[in-house]
């Protein structure tokens, strides 16, 4: 069976899954090609056109520099698209990593990693992140880092409870038995049995994550201005909430599709991978 014959087996076997998972790639592709996909500059300001309302000129209206709206909603995505995914991929690898050890040495070990995990989740994680990206000052890189911090500890704790699993099973034990060093055994048995769990949990975090994200941005902690960023944009826009509407309906109405598209794509995920072990 050739590689193309597979794939078209896939798709047809898990077509929801390949639904969504063709609407993240189109996200990505508009966001990789947004400079010709995008009408208009989204940083250059025209202060006579601005505030208008969505017309055949600014499909999605201007802002109150004039800036075309649409533009910007589509130049935001190489921001938050980006940042959301950077973000999942630190909490999965830091999370993964401490939790395998926790789970797998014990002792010390374990105590210290899920002290730190019970500090992170003692305080509401927003607040927290809040507190961090405020002392360590307003950028989206700043913002990654606060949420990073403060949202490693639930993979920390997954996987520490699936590798105690593990780790009791004849198959471990017979590589103890025979030698085997601990970095083998970490790759060869606790891993494989632990990353899949957690792809699925990462895949249905990456809209949590975003809202995040914009959430941060929205309250100054994130993006700065001129950037196209949708959080940022929602705060520029509320000051003109009863005069100009558009400035928020459409930065926000992108956030809900992509964070839907996220979301319906990790489900499917799930559903994919619980019909593989089955």
């Amino acid at each position: 069976m050739s590689v193309m014959q597979k794939i078209l087996n896939f798709i047809k076997k898990n077509k929801q899954f390949s639904f969504f998972f063709l609407l993240v790639i189109l996200l990505i592709f508009v966001a990789v090609f947004a400079p010709v996909i995008a009408p208009q500059d989204p940083y250059v300001s025209d202060l006579k056109n601005a505030l208008q309302a969505p017309n055949s000129e600014h499909w999605f209206g201007t802002d109150k520099l004039g800036r075309d709206i649409f533009s910007r909603v589509i130049y935001a995505s190489r921001i938050s698209l980006p940042a959301t995914l950077t973000l999942v991929a630190i909490i999965f690898v830091a999370g993964t990593i401490l939790g395998t050890l926790a789970g797998y040495f014990g002792g010390w070990v374990d105590a210290v990693i899920m002290r730190l995990s019970d500090m992170m989740i003692s305080f509401p994680g927003m607040v927290l992140a809040i507190a961090v990206a405020g002392i360590m000052g307003a950028s989206i890189k700043n913002a990654v880092i606060a949420i990073a911090i403060v949202s490693w500890s639930k993979y920390a704790r997954l996987a520490r409870s699936l590798v105690m699993k593990i780790r009791h099973e004849d198959y471990v034990y017979a590589a103890i038995v025979t030698g085997s060093k601990t970095g083998y055994i970490l790759r060869k048995y606790m891993l494989p049995n632990v990353i899949p769990t957690l792809v699925i949990t990462a895949a249905t975090d990456i809209g949590g994550m975003m809202l995040e994200l914009a959430g941060l941005s929205f309250l100054g902690f994130g993006a700065k201005a001129p950037a196209a960023e949708w959080g940022l944009m929602l705060n520029e826009g509320r000051t003109y909430m009863q005069n100009a509407p558009w400035m928020m309906i459409y930065p926000g109405l992108a956030i809900f599709i992509v964070v839907v598209i996220f979301n319906l794509l990790g489900d499917s995920l799930r559903d994919v991978l619980d019909v593989r072990e089955e």
